[in-house]
């Protein structure tokens, strides 16, 4: 008798790149960067139901049951479910997200909004993060709806709005959950199909954008004993938070465990300051980056260290060490003290998969089989609403099939 595998065939490559090349295709509007560049996930969503209508409840000709869910015009979600016959057995493929981040064409090689073929590579915004999923999935629905094979379990799909960009709530998968959409996906595992390079990724970081204002005294470099140097003060003052922030926060024993290429860490990534001549000291600049924390730590406890670290530098400032004869953070003539604030931009925490799970075990088990090996593998690159997910009960597992290496240009 035939496996499920075996009636299933390897994935029809015509099919899948010509409907990638519709998807890209649209990729120009489908960029998430609010308010300048809002998508239109319903552009994908239609290319999709074009594939998988012809074998649903909805005309007819097969098995698959859809639900076209919207909750802002033309930013719509597709929740695509192959019943099983076993009821409570239940398995899904959720994350592969229908809106993509910008890219400016100018910095292309090659025109980014439609499908090019290089060799064996398949290039475009969206091939691996994410539309390439999304036509992936969509092809093993179409598949299933087209051999209508008795399976013990329910299939479910479910392509989402707004992953890249969460400045307006209320779009993609949060809203499902809100719905009560996802629910019955809690009795069995939940794939999340947006990671890449072909491997089981078991572990992501948290997220903490910080920024880091410094106020000083502004005057004549030449008189630089009459100034507050700002600039100096917050590389100071980072080192020293840096410095105390990986005394908290080493390496967790757990990291070796999931396999994390980094610990935690906290580093500037932007600089900023008003302006001014080369001769003039400026009185503020702002340092901003951010904090990557591997999931066994909390993300609220590492932001209340930051801003204890940030108190007890304003008040021993004096004692900051300062760079030369007549660098200084404190004007006693003047009654002026440079200062340090600090605010946080959107947290959010990562996520370490469940390996006793049977959805891990299976996912690895696949993967062998296919790829001819298996090496999970964690980063603390963030996927929040994965973490959002497994808090709200969901068995989250998560892998992918582009290459991480190509994301550069895909």
């Amino acid at each position: 008798m035939a496996t499920v595998k075996q009636i299933l065939g390897d994935l029809n490559k015509e099919s899948f790149i010509s409907l990638l090349r519709k998807l890209i295709g649209e990729s120009k509007y489908v960029q998430n960067n609010p308010p300048e560049l809002i998508p239109e996930e319903d552009r994908i969503v239609n290319h999709v139901l074009d594939t998988l209508l012809p074998y649903s409840t909805t005309t007819g000709g097969g098995p698959l049951v859809i639900n076209h869910v919207t909750y802002k015009p033309k930013r719509g979600n597709l929740i695509v479910e192959y019943p099983g016959t076993q009821p409570g057995n239940i398995l899904s493929f959720v994350g592969m997200h229908m809106d993509v981040v910008t890219a400016n064409p100018c910095d292309w090689d090659f025109d980014p909004f439609s499908l090019s073929i290089d060799g064996d590579k398949l290039r475009g915004r969206g091939t691996t993060d994410c539309l390439g999923h999304v036509a992936l999935v969509a092809e093993l629905m179409r598949r299933l709806g087209e051999t209508k094979q008795q399976l013990k379990s329910t299939v479910v799909a479910v392509f989402i709005a707004s992953e890249e960009n969460s400045s307006i709530p209320g779009v993609g998968v949060d809203a499902l959950v809100k719905g009560g959409l996802l629910d019955k996906l809690k009795q069995g595992p939940l794939f999340w199909i947006d990671t890449a390079d072909k491997q089981p990724c078991i572990g992501t970081g948290g997220s903490i954008p910080w920024k880091l204002h410094v106020t000083g005294k502004l005057f004549h470099s030449g008189l630089a004993h009459k100034a507050i140097n700002p600039l100096e003060l917050a590389m100071e003052a980072l080192k020293e938070i840096q410095s105390r922030f990986y005394r908290d926060f080493p390496a967790h024993p757990k990291e070796q465990v999931y396999e994390f290429a980094t610990p935690s860490t906290m580093k500037p990534t932007q600089w900023f300051y008003p302006g001014g001549g080369i001769n003039q000291i400026p009185a503020e600049c702002t340092v901003s980056g951010d904090v990557r924390l591997t999931p066994f730590y909390s993300v609220s406890d590492a932001m209340k260290k930051l801003q204890e670290y940030v108190d007890d530098i304003n008040a021993n400032i004096d004692k900051l060490d300062c760079r030369g004869p007549v660098s200084k953070y404190v004007l006693p003539d003047e009654n002026l003290r440079g200062r340090i604030t600090i605010s946080f931009d959107e947290a959010s925490s990562g996520v370490a998969c469940d390996l006793n799970s049977r959805g891990f075990h299976v996912l690895c088990k696949a993967t062998e089989e296919e790829v001819g090996h298996v090496k999970p593998y964690s980063i603390t690159g963030t996927l929040p609403l994965i973490r959002d997910l497994q808090d709200e009960g969901f068995d989250v597992q998560t892998s992918g099939y582009g290459l991480s290496r190509f994301l550069d240009i895909q």
